[in-house]
C-alpha cells in the first residue's frame, strides 16, 4: 500500500472506532414494503418509496414499452442526440403539476442540486457575488452546490423564519443578488419548513426563493403536487414518492433557458434512459389520483408518532412520513438497528456526519404499502427494546 492510500485506510479505521463506518449490503426488493437480504425477509422501514409505486405494474410496463420503442439508452447528453421525444412531453406534465411555466429533467436529485446551484450563483452571470441565505440543515447536495459556486452561505437557524428575517434585514442595503435556499420537508427530521413566511420574506427583500421538494412531491399538497408552489424555483426527484429515478427543476422559461446554457449537470451528463422516462411518465399519471394513499400514509405516520412518544422515544419535530427516533450515540443507534433487524425489520441507523454529532437515529420512512399489522409489530419490538433497556 502506497503512503497516500494508507491515509484512506486510517480514515476507515477512525470511522470504525467512532461507530460511523458505512457498508453496502445487497438486498432484493420483493414488493413495495418487503426486502430480502441473505435469504432473510424484512419489513422495509427505510425506503423512500412513499406511495409504493416502485413495484407498480403500470410503471414497469411503460418502462418496458419505452425500452422497446426507444432503446436501452439515450446514447448522449440532451444537447447532442440524447434529447429523445418523450422529454418535452414529460417536462410539460411536470410544469403543469408544479404550477410553473417550465420544467427541466435532470439525472438525479443530488446531481441536480450540486450543478443547478453553481449555475444560478455564477458571479459572471450575476455581475456580483450573490448573498445566499441557507437553512442550516439543508441537504448535503445543496451545501455541495454552494461550495462548488465558491460562495459562503449565510445560514439561518433551522426552520427559523424570524432569524432569516433578521439576517435579511442586516443585509438589506447590499445590492448583490439575493437567494433563499431551503427544503420543504427535511429528510432526516421529517419536519416542514415555514414556506409561507419564507416566501413573504423573499418578496419583501427581493430574493429568489429556491426550494428542494424531494420529500414532499407526491406526498403533500393538492394532488401530491407539493407545498412549495410559492417558491420561484422548485427542485425535486422522481426517486422517492414517484418510485422511479431522476430529478427535475420547475421554474420560469427564462431560468430553464439559462440552465440549458449554463448548468453542467445538464450539458455534460448523458440523458436519462428511455426505461426511466417511461416509469416517470406513468408515475405522473398516477400520483395525482392517489389521495387515499396519501391520507393513509400520513395517518400511519401520525399514529406511529403518537404511540412511540408514549413508549418514551424522541421523534423530534416530525410532521410527515419521515419519523426519526433520535437515540444520541452512534453505538446505541447501531444496537437498536441490529435488534430491529433480528426482529424482522429493516430500519437503518443514521449517524454523523449525515446528522449532527450526538443525534444519531433510526430514520423510519413510512409507505402507503405498510399495513397496520406492520406498524403494530414494529411498535411492539420498540416497546420491548425500551423494557430491556430500563431493566
Amino acid at each position: 500500500m502506497v503512503k497516500t492510500e494508507s491515509l484512506y485506510a486510517n480514515f476507515i479505521t477512525q470511522r470504525e472506532s467512532d461507530h460511523t463506518r458505512r457498508f453496502l449490503t445487497p438486498v432484493t426488493h420483493k414488493n413495495a414494503h418487503l426486502i430480502d437480504s441473505n435469504n432473510q425477509k424484512y419489513i422495509n422501514f427505510s425506503s423512500n418509496d412513499y406511495l409504493g409505486l416502485s413495484q407498480h405494474p403500470a410503471l414497469i410496463q411503460r418502462s418496458q414499452e419505452w425500452v422497446g420503442q426507444y432503446g436501452a439508452g439515450s446514447a448522449a447528453s440532451r444537447l447532442v442526440t440524447g434529447n429523445i421525444a418523450p422529454f418535452e412531453a414529460i417536462e410539460d406534465k411536470i410544469a403543469q403539476f408544479k404550477s410553473k411555466e417550465a420544467a427541466l429533467i435532470m439525472v438525479s436529485g443530488f446531481q441536480a442540486n450540486s450543478s443547478i446551484l453553481p449555475a444560478l450563483f455564477d458571479t459572471k452571470a450575476l455581475g456580483a457575488e450573490p448573498l445566499v441565505f441557507s437553512d442550516k440543515l439543508n441537504h448535503a447536495s445543496m451545501h455541495l452546490g454552494c461550495a462548488a459556486a465558491g460562495i459562503k452561505q449565510i445560514r439561518f437557524r433551522h426552520n427559523d423564519a424570524a432569524h432569516l428575517g433578521e439576517l435579511l434585514e442586516k443585509h438589506k442595503d447590499n445590492e448583490a443578488p439575493k437567494f433563499i435556499l431551503t427544503e420543504s420537508v427535511y429528510s432526516m427530521d421529517g419536519d416542514i419548513a415555514p414556506i409561507d413566511e419564507i416566501s413573504a420574506l423573499s418578496k419583501k427583500y427581493d430574493c429568489l426563493f429556491i426550494c428542494d421538494e424531494a420529500h414532499a412531491t407526491g406526498v403533500l399538497g393538492k394532488s401530491g403536487s407539493g407545498i412549495a408552489y410559492k417558491a420561484d424555483i422548485v427542485i425535486g426527484t422522481f426517486s422517492k414518492a414517484f418510485g422511479s429515478f431522476g430529478a427535475y427543476v420547475a421554474c420560469s422559461q427564462t431560468i430553464k433557458d439559462y440552465l440549458i446554457n449554463k448548468c453542467s449537470g445538464l450539458i455534460y451528463a448523458t440523458a436519462l434512459p428511455p426505461s426511466v422516462l417511461g416509469s416517470i411518465d406513468a408515475a405522473l399519471d398516477f400520483v395525482a389520483t392517489m389521495d387515499e394513499e396519501r391520507n393513509q400514509l400520513q395517518n400511519t405516520a401520525q399514529y406511529f408518532r403518537d404511540q412511540i412518544t408514549k413508549i418514551g422515544f424522541d421523534c423530534g419535530a416530525s410532521q410527515t412520513q419521515i419519523v426519526p427516533l433520535i437515540i444520541g450515540s452512534s453505538d446505541e443507534a447501531l444496537k437498536l438497528a441490529a435488534q430491529l433487524k433480528n426482529a424482522g425489520f429493516w430500519a437503518t441507523a443514521i449517524r454523523p456526519p449525515t446528522v449532527p454529532k450526538g443525534s444519531a437515529r433510526i430514520r423510519f420512512a413510512f409507505s402507503a404499502a405498510h399495513t397496520q399489522e406492520d406498524v403494530q409489530n414494529l411498535l411492539e419490538s420498540l416497546s420491548n427494546f425500551q423494557i430491556k433497556k430500563a431493566a
